[in-house]
């Protein structure tokens, strides 16, 4: 079995001096993911890692990381090899990365980071087998070893795999690839929230002009879309899946009716559903 630490090795680094950081933060929800950052803005991902936690520091001591971001579907993306250096707290007021408000002096640690040439024809197109501890997100690279799933070509993601296959984690619709986002954005109808942790349920629809994907990003910027049987729940612990697409042509009282339909084939109001209308 090839690991990620005999790459580590063939690069001549001891295991030793390197830390492992998995990058997937689930604080800022509507907002772009450390995966994100990193496929669409470089800049704004090495400004992220950049700064870290005080509490951290101790694990994070050492000369060398080794960053992976966690993609959608729980995968593990391997993007790079820095050489690390804390400087000490964060000397001044910033722009957060993530969020673009304000990341106040002395509220973290600021790293030097730069990038090794060491493996980085692998960056963006190695992926490992993390394992099930998530969230243990910085790993001593001479410990558990880190199995290698998948070495591309190039990087690349899924293709969009069809409305009625596709079945998301609401917090995970920051990090989905371009070509999901337009076909989301530019299609309305009718879908499905199901939380797996209390199997309650909720049919909704899609109607403005941005289609399912607009809609799903309010259940973050509006307090679940206004509805009171979504308020209570973290929008984490959501499923989204489309249960019917409609044309151009189709007029929201046509949706209304598709929607009434669905809440009566899936009894979501009746059976511990989350529809109180």
């Amino acid at each position: 079995m090839l690991t990620f630490g005999n790459l580590v090795d063939l690069a001549g680094i001891d295991r030793s001096g390197v830390r492992l950081l998995r990058h997937q933060d689930n604080r800022y929800p509507g907002h772009p993911s450390p995966y994100t950052l990193w496929r669409d803005n470089r800049p704004r991902f090495e400004d992220y890692q950049a700064t870290q936690g005080f509490g951290d520091a101790p694990d994070l001591k050492a000369p060398i990381w080794a960053s992976f971001v966690g993609v959608p579907g729980k995968e593990t993306l391997f993007v790079g090899l820095y050489a690390a250096e804390l400087l000490g707290p964060l000397p001044a007021d910033r722009q957060h990365p993530i969020t673009g408000g304000i990341e106040q002096a002395g509220s973290c640690n600021l790293y030097r980071l730069e990038p090794k040439p060491e493996l980085s024809e692998y960056a963006g197109r190695l992926w490992i087998d993390w394992g099930k501890g998530f969230r243990a997100w910085i790993q001593r690279g001479d410990r558990v070893p880190k199995p290698i799933v998948e070495l591309r070509r190039t990087f690349s993601e899924d293709p969009f795999p069809g409305f009625p296959a596709l079945i998301l984690d609401l917090s995970q619709i920051e990090t989905i690839p371009a070509s999901w986002s337009a076909a989301l954005s530019s299609t309305r109808g009718i879908y499905l929230l199901s939380c797996p942790r209390t199997r309650e349920q909720y049919v909704g629809m899609a109607s403005g002009a941005e289609g399912f994907l607009g809609r799903w990003r309010e259940y973050f910027a509006t307090c679940h879309g206004g509805n009171v049987g979504l308020k209570s729940r973290d929008p984490s612990d959501y499923r989204v899946s489309i249960l019917e697409t409609v044309g151009t042509g189709a007029t929201v009282n046509d949706l209304i009716a598709l929607e009434v339909r669905w809440k009566a084939k899936l009894l979501s109001r009746e059976m511990g559903g989350l529809n109180r209308n």
